[in-house]
C-alpha cells in the first residue's frame, strides 16, 4: 500500500508535454503558485513564451532513462502529453497509451509517487467519432487503465472541448462529474491547468477520475468543495 504525500510537499513538479498548449499553461500556472517545474520538451518542440522560469529539460519520452533523470528530486509529474492529428494513425496508441506506461515506469524508477494525467471526456469509449483518428479515446482509456493499476497516487482529469481563448474565464463555473458524468462542453485550457493543479493539492482526488467542463452559469466551486460532497451512485 502506498502512503499519499502530504499536498504541502509538492514543491518541485515535472511536466511532460510542456510544449503543447495545455501543458505550457500548467507550467505557467504552477510557477505562479511559487512551485518549481522542470519542463519536459521533446528535442525538436519550439519553448512557447513565458516558461522562462521553469528549468527546460529535452528528451524523448522513449529514452527511460533520460526520463528517470529528468524525474529525479520532483514530487510530483502533471503528463499533458496528447496525440495530435497526423497521417500516423499510430500516433494516439504511442502517445496516449505506450508514451503513459513509459512515464509511469519512470516515476517508479525515480520515486515520484504523485501523478495527474490530463485524458479526454469520453475516453476509453470505442463507439465515438474522435476514434476516427486513431482510435484516441481508446488508447486514452488504455493509458488511464495502466496508471490506475500502477500503484502511484494518481489522479485523471478528462476535459471536455479545448478552448484557446481565456476571455471570461474568471466568471465561468466549473462543471465536475466523474466518470462518465459528461459527453460534451468545453472549457479554457487554462482552466485545465489550474484544475491539474489543485488536484496535487488535494488529498481526496488521489485515485478518482474527474470530468470537468465549464459554464457561465455554473456555481463556482472547488475541486476540494466538490470532492468532499456526496457524490451521486454510479452504474
Amino acid at each position: 500500500m502506498t502512503t499519499a504525500a502530504s499536498p504541502d510537499s509538492c514543491q518541485r513538479i515535472a511536466v511532460t508535454g510542456a510544449s503543447g498548449k495545455t501543458g505550457w499553461r500548467v507550467v505557467q500556472e504552477a510557477i505562479g503558485r511559487g512551485l518549481a517545474v522542470r519542463a519536459l520538451l521533446r528535442p525538436g518542440s519550439a519553448v512557447p513564451e513565458g516558461l522562462a522560469e521553469a528549468e527546460i529539460v529535452r528528451l524523448e519520452l522513449s529514452d527511460a532513462a533520460a526520463l528517470k533523470t529528468a524525474l529525479h528530486g520532483c514530487d510530483a509529474l502533471v503528463i499533458s502529453t496528447g496525440a495530435r492529428p497526423s497521417v500516423d494513425l499510430l500516433g494516439p496508441l504511442k502517445v496516449d497509451a505506450l508514451a503513459i506506461r513509459s512515464q509511469i515506469e519512470a516515476c517508479r524508477a525515480a520515486g515520484v509517487q504523485r501523478v495527474v494525467l490530463v485524458s479526454s471526456l469520453c475516453s476509453g469509449r470505442l463507439l465515438h467519432p474522435l476514434n476516427l483518428f486513431g482510435l484516441i479515446l481508446v488508447w486514452k482509456g488504455l493509458g488511464e487503465r495502466w496508471l490506475a493499476e500502477s500503484g502511484l497516487d494518481w489522479t485523471v482529469v478528462r476535459p471536455g472541448g479545448l478552448k484557446e481563448s481565456e476571455e471570461g474565464i474568471e466568471r465561468e463555473g466549473i462543471v465536475f462529474s466523474g466518470p462518465g458524468g459528461q459527453e460534451n462542453g468545453s472549457l479554457s485550457r487554462r482552466l485545465v491547468a489550474r484544475v491539474c493543479l489543485d488536484a496535487l493539492k488535494t488529498p481526496a482526488a488521489i485515485g478518482r477520475i474527474v470530468e470537468i467542463t465549464s459554464s457561465p452559469t455554473q456555481l463556482q466551486e472547488s475541486l476540494g468543495a466538490w470532492l468532499n460532497r456526496p457524490q451521486p451512485a454510479t452504474a
